[in-house]
């Protein structure tokens, strides 16, 4: 029997009516028998991520397992309740996302004689699991997180999509194994501890990013994109279903005349657009002024025959602000827009929500301008946006892999030893200790475009951590987390083995998390990236090099797509990196006062990661450094990442570090459920499948 709570009540109910919605999962299962699952402990887990689906909830208990659901509807308003199961009960499903393929897939499984009870791609899953078991993935094309329950097996199958647009975590406590959309829902358990990983903080120290499996929270793990958990007989096993991969050098696809390229990234995009826009609810655009953001914009409004609602973020002394070019770019395509003003104070006055939110330190402050934007969203009743976000990982639009080229120059022409003059030099000029920066060649012996970033960022950790954090890491390196695991990555152009740590590292670790699902969940608003659309990433990676960074122009072959449908002016507009002030912000004159508090000595000590001694002559040495030099620069990034790490564990460690509130998981829940007379909910048995 599964157990539904909705409008108050809470009452047995089947499962097997109609949806398809967005929203978080969370679940149990015995690795040592078929104990009882506490309802309450569900509960909590599912209450902690309300937000990400205030329409509903639905549990299912059974002995030994536990799922649970948060529902956000966007398909079929009316049904969709997860869990949802096959005819006879034998497999059991949630989901947090979707098969964007839903309509197609239905046809195809209806034809091979499946009876589908609903029109939501939810209950797909457990159809496509009796045709193809584990295999299920190679038939999964979308954004999600899910759970599958092979009753007859006692099976369990956590998996991810492949690039990691939807976030699933999980962790083993007193002989279960706990899962969750978000680590709240485990730490909301009452079996997982709240304990801080060192070597989760020196890899957001070195990369600005959380990490692909390792988090924040030591004993927490998070299942890579393109994976999925097997768990079965006490058994847990981690399996690769997929992963990004490029032509050797040299093979990469090239064509005298390129209009044949641009034709098909533009069908590829139009069809990517179109599954995204999907859904029973009005979707909206996000707009940047920018190039990526426009085209989505662009290509969504031709696909619905009416410009989509659009909206952008404007910063008021707080970054560069694009407001003009998302104004001139709104307009041409015919798209009301919503415009979001931030200052600083806004900003910092965002930030403690922001690391709620995304459930650790964010270097990055306008993932809270992004925050603020989905409020917006919400709050004008839409459910879903379009972003832009994907394109520079495909088409080499950030800055480093300009320079890089610059390197590769010097190669060519015999002079790598300038090269690594230049690096010295730079190093130099930051100072610290040289033992605190990786091997020159660190990524799978390869230097790639990011490494550049990633030895400044390394070297100034030699000014702010403590000597207990220094001896806690025993010479770890921070690259050994990074999961980069493709045999053939050395065989590739190096533009594309840069391209490929953003795929693997930026992207999942900082632009889809802090800047994506938890900053758009955190107001129940599902983010769609067209650009991360399978066949899409697949056709970018088979290109050559020359397409994608062509001289010192960005995004070549996209601009060529954007030519056709947009003003010159918009499509040969240049890369502005979007970000908000960070230490000028938090350290300022006019910084509120628990930023002192988080940075003062006694804090400082409290946490043990920082030095306190150094984190002050920082501060101080920020005032006097004109602001262009590069320790400026990264030492911004690294002050703004010590109060980050330090609101963190103020918020989810226990607090007393400054008078802002802290994370706890609600009890309200226990108290309600131990006041119901409920038993224990058991699921029926299997009865054999209906013949088809």
């Amino acid at each position: 029997m599964g157990w539904a709570r909705a409008a108050g009540a809470f009452r047995p109910k089947w499962f097997g009516e109609k949806g398809f919605e967005m929203c978080g999962i969370a679940g149990a299962i015995d690795l040592n028998g078929r104990r009882e699952f506490p309802v309450s402990r569900l509960l909590a887990m599912t209450g902690a991520i309300a937000h990400r689906g205030p329409d509903d909830e639905q549990i299912h208990v059974e002995p030994g397992l536990a799922m649970g659901a948060r529902r956000l509807s966007i398909v079929d308003l009316a049904g969709g309740r997860q869990p949802i199961r096959n005819e006879d009960g034998s497999i059991w499903v949630t989901q947090n996302g979707e098969l964007f393929e839903y309509p197609e897939l239905q046809a195809e499984l209806t034809a091979r004689g499946h009876r589908l009870a609903t029109r939501c791609d939810t209950e797909l899953w457990v159809h496509l699991y009796e045709d193809r078991g584990e295999d299920v993935f190679a038939k999964a094309r979308g954004q999600f997180a899910v759970a599958l329950w092979d009753r007859k097996n006692r099976t369990l199958i956590l998996g991810r999509d492949r690039v990691g647009i939807c976030p699933l975590y999980y962790a083993q406590a007193d002989g279960w194994l706990l899962w969750g959309s978000e680590m709240k829902a485990l730490l909301a358990s009452g079996l997982v501890a709240s304990r801080p990983d060192p070597k989760g903080i020196d890899l957001f120290f070195t990369t600005f990013c959380g990490g692909t499996t390792r988090t924040y929270f030591e004993g927490i793990t998070s299942i890579p994109p393109g994976h999925y958990l097997r768990v079965a007989d006490g058994r847990v096993e981690r399996k690769q279903y997929w992963d990004l991969g490029f032509p050797d050098a040299g093979q990469e696809r090239r064509l005298d005349d390129p209009t044949p390229l641009i034709d098909e990234l533009e069908a590829l995009m139009r069809q990517a657009v179109e599954r995204r826009l999907r859904g029973d609810v009005p979707v909206v655009s996000y707009i940047s002024g920018g190039l990526d953001s426009t085209v989505v914009l662009g290509l969504s409004s031709r696909q619905r025959g009416a410009a989509v609602p659009s909206f952008t973020i404007g910063l008021d002394r707080a970054g560069p602000d694009e407001r003009s070019h998302a104004t001139e770019s709104a307009q041409a395509l015919g798209s009301r827009l919503t415009t979001v003003t931030m200052n600083r104070r806004d900003l910092v006055a965002a930030y403690p929500e922001l690391i709620r939110a995304a459930e650790g330190p964010v270097m990055d402050t306008s993932c809270g301008c992004l925050m603020q934007l989905a409020r917006a969203v919400h709050a004008q009743g839409f459910k879903v946006v379009l972003t832009g976000e994907g394109a520079d990982e495909a088409l080499a639009g950030y800055a480093w892999f300009k320079v890089q080229q610059i390197r590769q120059w010097f190669q060519r022409w015999s002079l790598d030893s300038v090269n690594a003059t230049v690096r010295n030099l730079v190093l130099a000029a930051m100072g610290g200790n040289p033992a605190h920066v990786p091997p020159r060649f660190g990524i799978r012996g390869v230097r790639t475009a990011q490494q550049d970033v990633y030895d400044l960022l390394a070297q100034a950790r030699s000014f702010v951590y403590s000597s207990d954090l220094w001896d806690r890491l025993a010479g770890h390196w921070a690259y050994d987390d990074l999961d980069l695991t493709h045999d053939r990555f050395t065989r590739w152009h190096p533009l594309n083995q840069s391209l490929y740590v953003g795929y693997k590292v930026m992207l999942p670790g900082l632009l889809l998390m802090a800047k994506g699902d938890r900053v758009a969940m955190n107001s129940s608003v599902e983010a769609r990236y067209p650009m991360l659309d399978e066949d899409v990433i697949a056709f970018c990676a088979s290109i050559a090099p020359e397409y994608k960074l062509r001289g010192r122009t960005d995004k070549w072959l996209l601009r060529q797509v954007a030519a056709r449908t947009l003003p010159p002016r918009i499509a040969n507009r240049p890369k502005t990196m979007f970000r908000a002030s960070r230490s000028e912000a938090l350290l300022d004159r006019d910084r509120p006062h628990w930023v002192d508090q988080l940075l003062s000595p006694e804090s400082l000590r409290s946490t043990g990661w920082f030095d306190p001694e150094g984190v002050a002559r920082e501060r101080a040495a920020q005032v006097r450094l004109p602001r262009i030099t590069p320790k400026r620069i990264i030492m911004d990034l690294t002050l703004t990442s010590v109060v980050a790490t330090q609101l963190w564990h103020h918020t989810f460690l226990g607090g007393g570090l400054c008078d802002l509130p802290v994370w706890t998981p609600s009890r309200m829940r226990e108290q309600e459920v131990a006041s119901l007379d409920l038993g224990v909910a058991v699921a029926p048995a299997p009865q054999a499948a209906p013949a088809r």
